[in-house]
């Protein structure tokens, strides 16, 4: 049986390098047999946890300030 699943244009291409011969399914599955993690071929996780952090409260404080501003354009 065969699962559909969503990945972005990025990560697309970046298992597509790595997959050579081998299907995707045979990519992920090596990947996570041998212990690693999706992130190990996808390249993910190239920020460490506190920039990650970082970006996430600063890309919510940017989201507030577009809301109170669009908030004002409607009234």
């Amino acid at each position: 049986m065969s699962k559909n699943i969503s990945i972005s244009d990025e990560v697309y291409r970046k298992l597509k390098r790595e997959k050579g011969d081998r299907s995707f399914s045979e990519v992920i599955d090596a990947k996570l047999e041998s212990g690693g993690q999706l992130a190990d071929v996808t390249g993910q996780e190239i920020f460490k946890p506190d920039t990650y952090d970082g970006v996430q409260d600063e890309i919510g404080r940017l989201s507030e300030g577009t809301m109170e501003r669009l908030d004002d354009e409607t009234r």
